[in-house]
């Protein structure tokens, strides 16, 4: 491994790294960005995004195809317990271009759109949710989504035919101490003398696909230099796997997602050519954050997905199962699971779907969006999920395969919850997910006036920031007072306009919220990441709702005989405002400080005595490879040896 950084980066160099890769500028128009100004435009997202007529032919055709092969051909249970995707399934979604969906035909794709991708990955993922996670790392954030972003004509020519056709690509940017921290990266490429290839040196750590890769991209720092951005630029590069010096050095294993194939992938004197960069010099970072930026749509087609599988058995046995005279879905503790259930299976699909169709559109900027798509449903997936095994009582927490052998229903419950786990932690975890999005909610008010904040920021600039901030805020803040939430707005959407009127006045509140923490916090702001996630939490609920709205409006249009679709808003929009006033509540009255002091002393040891009565960690042997690697003192060598 590099010895480019003998020590943990500090908390400001940490920052500058990701401060450098963000993207600052907002060409296009956004939906959350606007909302969490306090301006509410409704009209960015309603119409709900309609498909290009011959590309949803050609979906439709696609989907039928996957529907059948996914039914027929994949085995989640035989997957989960071999711990190993057959090839035979690979190479079956080779055959139907399905390593290529949103690849453009001219390189061997299918040119698919993100919403017939986003239906393909739930199909297959309703079946077996690691082969699910196959397609989703191979073009998400694989080989073909940074390639098509940034890529050369000819890097395209070269490598988006290969993995069109099922050469498996992955992606490595996570180290042992460079995680959501990428100051810390270790894995470092310096160019040659002659100046014809880089020398890559390094390890990656849980790179998803990368012992049956092909293809893949390795971020790795590079030396910095005039015209780079970055005191630590870091760059990417297309590296094929069977190159020298390229070593799966471990196979990972997992609680869930047992077929996933996920490694520790080393690197050692790679030679890489130069023309294998991507995007230039010390954009690498940038290039992960953008990607992901789409990439991350996949995330809430799976855990619709589950949601809806979940809804589907707890519904049944809800109506099957009859405890105390009657079903046990008449009885209220359990309608209550149901119920929400329902509704917020609803709102993932409504929220993915419009993700996927922004994304289509190409016509916002939606690194909010997907954002809080890949966060809120991969949080409510786990609840959802959670609940289902509640329902099913005995039968969620045995395996399928054990209930098959009892001649029951298989129903995999408890795989499904351990496949879900993952979705809060992986492309982002959930705390991730709300500091990047808290950032991007504050970026205005730090443009305007960040520098009046900033201890670092010399007295010159601070004035300057003070005057402009004076100016902006004495029109800006009043204008988050006014605005007509109330009837008739919204009319046209019947029922739900009282839940549209809702968060139109949240957007002016949460606006007028942010500010009044700046005011109070200052620069300790970014310090009060529990404030900051009850802010994202109000947006997160607000854009749900607002999304479950346009949808069921869009599916009551297209069917006006059924009302089910305002039934599902309106419960989930009901509850989604119980949770909006409750974060809204705990903003400034909460028990943050109380409980970052106990975590802080917890630490410290000052609470050890609470972990006395078990077998520790401290009191259990070392692992027999550590055992193993021990250098034996004299006395401890065996005689004769």
């Amino acid at each position: 491994m590099s010895d480019a950084i003998s020590r943990h980066a500090t908390e400001i160099e940490a920052r500058e790294v990701a401060e450098s890769a963000r993207e600052k500028k907002w060409d296009r128009e956004s939906f959350m960005r606007s909302f969490f100004e306090g301006r509410f435009r409704l009209e960015l997202l309603h119409p709900h995004p309609r498909p290009n007529p011959d590309e949803e032919a050609r979906g439709t055709a696609f989907l039928a195809k996957m529907h059948a092969f996914a039914r027929e051909h994949i085995d989640g249970d035989a997957i989960d317990r071999d711990g190993w995707v057959p090839d035979e399934v690979l190479d079956g979604l080779r055959e139907m271009g399905a390593f290529g969906i949103k690849i453009p035909r001219e390189y061997g794709g299918l040119g698919l759109s993100q919403r017939t991708y986003n239906r393909a990955l739930a199909l297959v993922s309703s079946r077996c949710a690691s082969t699910g996670a196959f397609l989703s790392a191979h073009q998400s954030i694989g080989i073909p989504q940074p390639l098509a972003l940034f890529g050369t004509e000819e890097q395209k020519k070269k490598y988006l035919p290969r993995v069109a056709a099922g050469a498996l690509s992955a992606f490595a940017l996570t180290e042992d101490e460079a995680g959501s921290d990428p100051a810390n990266m270790t894995t470092a490429a310096v160019l040659s003398e002659d100046g014809s290839h880089w020398i890559l040196n390094g390890r990656k750590l849980w790179c998803t696909n990368g012992p049956r890769a092909e293809i893949m991209i390795v971020m790795a720092t590079t030396p910095p230099r005039d015209g780079v951005r970055g005191k630590r630029p870091i760059t990417a590069f297309i590296v094929e796997a069977d190159w020298e010096g390229v070593e799966v050095e471990h196979v990972c294993h997992f609680m869930g997602l047992r077929g996933l194939s996920n490694g520790v992938i080393g690197f050692t004197d790679v030679k890489v050519p130069a023309e294998n960069v991507v995007w230039g010099e010390g954009q690498g970072l940038k290039l992960a954050l953008i990607t992901l930026n789409t990439g991350r749509l996949s995330l809430p087609a799976f855990c619709a997905a589950a949601g809806k599988a979940s809804l589907e058995a707890s519904r049944t046995w809800a109506a099957e199962r009859v405890q105390w005279g009657q079903p046990i879905g008449k009885h209220d503790a359990v309608a209550q699971k149901l119920g929400k259930m329902a509704a917020d299976t609803f709102a993932m699909e409504a929220g993915a779907e419009l993700a996927a169709g922004l994304a289509d559109r190409k016509e916002l900027d939606i690194r909010l969006e997907a954002a809080i798509a890949k966060m809120w449903h991969s949080e409510t997936a786990w609840e959802v999920g959670n609940e289902a095994l509640q329902i099913r009582g005995g039968r969620g927490y045995e395996t399928a395969d054990s209930l098959r052998d009892r001649g029951e229903d298989p129903i995999p419950i408890e795989r499904a919850v351990r496949d879900l786990r993952i979705n809060l932690i992986f492309e982002g975890s959930s705390e991730i997910m709300r500091l990047f999005i808290a950032r991007e909610a504050v970026d205005t008010h730090l443009r305007v006036a960040g520098d009046m904040v900033d201890p670092r920021a010399p007295m010159g600039r601070r004035i300057a920031a003070a005057l402009r901030g004076a100016v902006h805020y004495a029109w800006w803040y009043p204008s988050r007072w006014l605005g007509w939430g109330r009837w008739p707005r919204y009319s046209e959407f019947g029922p739900l306009a009282t839940h549209l009127r809702f968060v139109d006045r949240t957007s002016r509140r949460l606006a007028r919220s942010l500010f009044h923490c700046m005011i109070r916090f200052g620069g300790g702001l970014e310090k009060r990441q529990a404030v900051l996630g009850r802010i994202v939490d109000v947006g997160a609920e607000a854009f749900l709702m607002t999304a479950a709205c346009v949808r069921a409006r869009m599916l009551v249009q297209e069917n006006p005989g059924d009302r089910s679709p305002e039934e599902l808003a309106d419960l989930f929009c009901r509850q989604a405002r119980r949770r909006i006033a409750s974060s809204f509540s705990g903003i400034f009255g909460n028990d943050d400080i109380a409980a970052y002091g106990v975590a802080r002393k917890a630490m410290e040891g000052r609470y050890a005595w609470l972990e006395e009565g078990v077998v520790g960690r401290k009191d259990v042997p070392a692992p027999a490879a550590e055992r193993a690697t021990s250098v034996p003192t004299p006395d401890e060598v065996p005689a004769g040896a």
